[in-house]
């Protein structure tokens, strides 16, 4: 739910909560028993003056609203001792003023920690969950060790081929061929024809416009896939969308920037297979409405070394083809690092894809030019743009972690801390949490665990809060029967919730009708406090009805008002309704 990048943000969300730091009692008496306490949470770049005044000034603001404190965040807050986006004295000097523009209006200040993301990783982007590559080929050539592996073909990947159908290129399926998908010889990015999509949403019975082609691979291998796209007045780009199919579970979560209309662009999606043995490639729109959408020239490559992982903890090997030679490194070939891998713009940048490294192979190496041999290594993966997330069963992840914890108190000695865990879309593959032998739900909790009492190791006594999504068996933690984007196994953090004791207070964003209710008397039974997190810049309305639904369950003490537009424009009338609220019958 938070994204936190290294340029400002817009992010910042109010929260009204009884539980947690004490309230003045006159704030108490004056609301409802779900909203006695106003709390502010406020996310920013304080690297940056501007931010630092900007949260003043909605300090300032709520305190004249009746709130009562402040629940900050920064992604700097899990890389105080990175020295490319943080500058000391400067950081710590701000972070300290926004910290004293908050206690000099009397409001408390509750901070987010314990981030499990790249922020965490700019101290060691080598520390991130890898994705396993086992006996890729790669070939000795021109005096360097290439990349060779072709496992993973695409039949026909420029559409020039087409059968009885015109418009249905060989190899592929096409929605909806004649109606609203067509082979264009008259637009192309190269060759002699394309494939169109015209007025989807008009064309179609079910909206989709894409080419399809089932493709068998093997496990464990890793591909950049690249097209070309160009569209004219499509008024669905959000639609677009890449993907490779496995039986088992997606294995591309990217998000892609098209223009309702925009010239030939290239778009660059990167996938390991996992453990399938077969990867549907599929690109176009789902849920397209008019206009017009070209796709053409599918290309294949293997991945190599983009993005490549070394630590101790994960396997490298350069073996020859029967596995009977182990090459050397250094000796054999030169020493094999990606140095944009977790470091692109500023440390903590992860990207899907760039140049790879080049690998040289040494003057008396015992590898021969033309010969092919078998790498087995691990790499790192984004999700959806912005999510790599540290492996949580590497012991140095902890370590750094509380070296965080520290500073945060050091600096800040904030009145109650926020766990960071949110929407881990990526864990359970490499050989550090494979070795492990924990199930995904076992790790989070046991991770949970280890952030609580380094906590309460360094500043006893405080209260702790935690978002709901990953430890909540309607939502992240569900048991579906399915696999959650990048992370191993089915119903991967269902169970996760044994982590947390039950005096962690929820912050339960849970906003579904169907599902809140369900969700908030789990937390109730369990024993937590809860905060009801609404946000998403709907009406302020909204929240009355959420309250309605709370009403009955015990320990909810209060909701939040975010704002992801930066908009405060309903702060004093979200507060009016919340204080204000009565339950039916009291």
């Amino acid at each position: 739910m938070i994204r936190c990048l290294i340029r400002s943000l817009p992010l910042v969300a109010v929260l009204v909560a009884a539980c947690g730091p004490a309230v003045a009692e006159d704030a108490k008496s004056a609301a409802s028993p779900m909203a006695a306490a106003r709390l502010v949470f406020v996310s920013g770049n304080f690297m940056h003056d501007k931010d630092v005044d900007d949260a003043i000034g909605v300090f300032k603001k709520a305190a004249d609203a009746g709130y009562t404190g402040v629940l900050l965040t920064d992604c700097k807050f899990d890389r105080w001792n990175e020295k490319v986006t943080v500058s000391q004295p400067q950081y710590t000097n701000n972070v300290k003023r926004l910290c004293k523009g908050a206690r000099d209006l009397g409001l408390q200040i509750i901070v987010n920690c314990c981030g499990q993301g790249a922020d965490l990783l700019s101290n060691e982007p080598n520390l991130a969950e890898g994705m396993p590559v086992k006996d890729a080929p790669f070939l000795a050539k021109g005096g360097l060790l290439v990349p060779a592996d072709e496992d993973y073909k695409v039949r026909n990947p420029s559409f020039e081929e087409v059968g009885r159908d015109p418009n249905v290129p060989v190899g592929w399926n096409i929605d909806f061929p004649g109606k609203c998908g067509f082979v264009d010889k008259d637009v192309k990015s190269d060759g002699k024809q394309s494939v169109r999509y015209e007025d989807i949403k008009t064309n179609s019975s079910y909206t989709n416009g894409r080419v399809i082609q089932a493709i068998e691979c093997k496990p464990f291998r890793y591909y950049h896939v690249s097209f070309m796209v160009k569209t004219q007045d499509f008024d669905a780009p959000r639609s677009f969308n890449a993907m490779a199919l496995g039986p088992k579970q997606c294995l591309v979560h990217q998000t892609f920037e098209i223009k309702p209309t925009q010239d030939w662009t290239k778009i660059d999606i990167v996938f390991n297979t996992l453990d399938n043995t077969q990867a549907g490639l599929y690109i176009g729109s789902w849920g397209g409405g008019k206009g017009k959408l070209w796709i053409d020239d599918v290309r294949v490559e293997a991945g190599g070394f983009v993005n490549l992982l070394r630590r101790d903890s994960l396997a490298f090997k350069i073996a020859s083809e029967d596995g009977q030679t182990v090459y050397e490194e250094g000796k054999d070939y030169a020493a094999v690092k990606d140095p944009k891998t977790g470091n692109v713009k500023w440390p903590g940048d992860y990207d899907y894809w760039h140049e790879g490294p080049k690998v040289a192979i040494p003057a008396g190496s015992r590898l021969k030019d033309g010969q092919k041999v078998l790498a087995t290594y691990s790499h790192s993966m984004n999700t959806l743009g912005w999510g790599v997330f540290a492996c949580m069963n590497e012991p140095r992840v902890s370590a750094l972690m509380k070296e965080q914890v520290a500073m945060i108190h050091k600096v800040m000695e904030p009145d109650a801390y926020m766990l960071g865990h949110d929407e881990i879309r990526h864990q359970g593959w490499d050989d550090s949490c494979v070795k492990s032998g924990k199930t995904m739900s076992q790790t989070l909790a046991d991770n949970v665990r280890t952030c609580l009492e380094a906590l309460r190791k360094e500043d006893p006594g405080k209260p702790i809060y935690a978002w709901n999504d990953m430890f909540d068996p309607n939502h992240n933690a569900a048991k579906t029967g399915g696999p959650y984007y990048l992370v191993k196994g089915i119903d991967p953090w269902y169970g996760a919730w044994e982590g947390l004791d039950k005096d962690v207070i929820i912050l339960n964003w849970m906003g579904d009708p169907a599902k809140r209710v369900a969700s908030l008397k789990f937390f109730a039974e369990r024993g937590h406090k809860q905060i009801l997190a609404g946000y998403y810049d709907a009406p302020p309305e909204n929240i009355v009805p959420w309250l309605k639904d709370a009403a009955g369950v015990p320990g909810v003490q209060g909701v939040m008002y975010t704002t992801w537009a930066n908009d405060f424009s309903q702060l004093e009338k979200f507060g009016k309704l919340a204080r204000e609220f009565k339950a039916e019958g009291k």
